[in-house]
């Protein structure tokens, strides 16, 4: 199958899945989102794919989610479609493993897809951070109790709060990334992560991933869900016009809280 924002490379028994709109740093819009679970899905379907590896380009992993998708969303329009939500919950529903391949910017919605992921290696350049706040809004998309799960409350508080990134060697030292290692070589070492994870049993694979996440899992449905309700209904504020007003032209907003 042809791709239009992505390109997938498979390395018989890795899939490599690299995010490609490199004009908007690889925001998720809709047409990347439906794509890469039409990836994921014949991944886990393809006897030949063990492994999976997900990354972006060396600026980007994936700069947030495309405001210019969202900004004329309203409550409405994000309620009843669940905009994004389904696509997001079939990578955790992926049974092979997914590597995060992290370099440049994951941000926002970009955050949210590498921690949905089963482990994040980082580049040196890494930088990992959810800046809703600063559009008026908050994460929607798992990002409020999968940032908390990985940093502790307080850490996760901060960032989200403050819309504060985080550098590659904080998110190690606080346990969201796997290891960080030299931008260059980020590829490379996913590789061979990815070709150890493949020489074992799959079924063993797959069953320590179930086991690992289902320890996340027990009570964050409902966080989740809580958190997108409360996402979809931030679309019915001034605020969030203004926010996403204000990143489209490139002026600090002005927010009035309505």
């Amino acid at each position: 199958m042809a791709y239009e924002t992505l390109i997938i490379e498979h390395e018989e028994p890795i899939l490599i899945i690299k995010l490609n709109r490199p004009n908007a740093l690889n925001a998720l819009n809709s047409k990347l989102l439906e794509e890469l679970n039409s990836a994921l899905t014949d991944a886990d379907n393809n006897d030949s794919v063990r492994t999976i590896i997900l990354t972006g380009s060396e600026k980007a992993f994936a700069a947030g989610a495309d405001i210019k998708e969202m900004i004329s969303k309203s409550f409405v329009d994000m309620f009843y479609k669940n905009f994004f939500s389904n696509d997001l919950d079939r990578i955790q529903a992926t049974r092979k493993p997914i590597i995060a391949a992290v370099a440049g910017y994951a941000l926002g919605g970009g955050c949210e897809l590498a921690m949905r992921c089963d482990f994040i290696l980082a580049a040196d350049s890494a930088k990992f951070g959810q800046p809703e706040i600063n559009l008026g809004v908050m994460a929607g998309f798992g990002g409020t109790q999968l940032l908390s799960k990985f940093v502790g409350k307080s850490k996760a508080m901060e960032m989200h709060l403050t819309g504060r990134n985080m550098d590659a060697g904080e998110a190690e030292r606080s346990g969201l990334v796997s290891r960080v290692v030299p931008a260059e070589d980020l590829l490379k070492e996913a590789k061979a992560v990815a070709y150890k994870i493949a020489e074992k049993s799959m079924l063993s694979t797959m069953g320590i991933k179930e086991s690992i996440n289902r320890s996340f899992e027990i009570g964050m449905s409902e966080g989740i869900l809580f958190e997108r309700r409360i996402f979809n209904a931030l679309f019915s504020t001034e605020d969030k016009k203004e926010g996403m007003s204000a990143f489209i032209e490139k002026r600090t907003p002005k927010f009035e809280d309505k």
